[in-house]
């Protein structure tokens, strides 16, 4: 088995991220198991080999590696956006609206509150006949 060194991981890192915007996450799974092995800490690669088991439809380890995340990174917005998106997609839409509103709550990013589905306001009161 070839050496590794800090500098392949970075190179596997960047690798994974061009393989997922190019469409192949089982690609970038591979590289990112050995850096996460390597680097179990490192949030950053555990997030995108979430967004990498998401786009390959394998949403239970998806869904452990964004909470994974939160439990490092709670005020991370992305990682409720993404965690509601994978039960959203497992049929989990109460878990879901939860974190979607969480997201939202962190980053009012537009696609954040139109998920996030929050209530409107209640509708006025009076009429015709209120006032004075």
């Amino acid at each position: 088995m070839p050496e590794t060194d800090p500098e392949t991981h970075v190179i596997d890192f960047r690798a994974a991220e061009q393989l997922l915007a190019a469409r192949d996450p089982r690609g970038a799974v591979k590289l990112l198991d050995s850096v996460i092995a390597a680097h179990p800490e490192n949030t950053a690669a555990r997030l995108l080999r979430a967004r990498a088991f998401f786009a390959a439809a394998q949403l239970r380890p998806a869904e452990l590696e964004f909470e994974l995340v939160l439990e490092r990174e709670p005020d991370n917005a992305y990682a409720h956006f993404a965690l509601a998106r994978t039960y959203e997609r497992s049929g989990r839409s109460e878990q879901a609206v939860r974190h979607f509103r969480l997201a939202a709550a962190l980053d009012p990013k537009p696609e954040y509150v139109e998920a996030a589905r929050f209530p409107g306001p209640p509708p006025a009161e009076g009429g015709a006949g209120a006032g004075g």
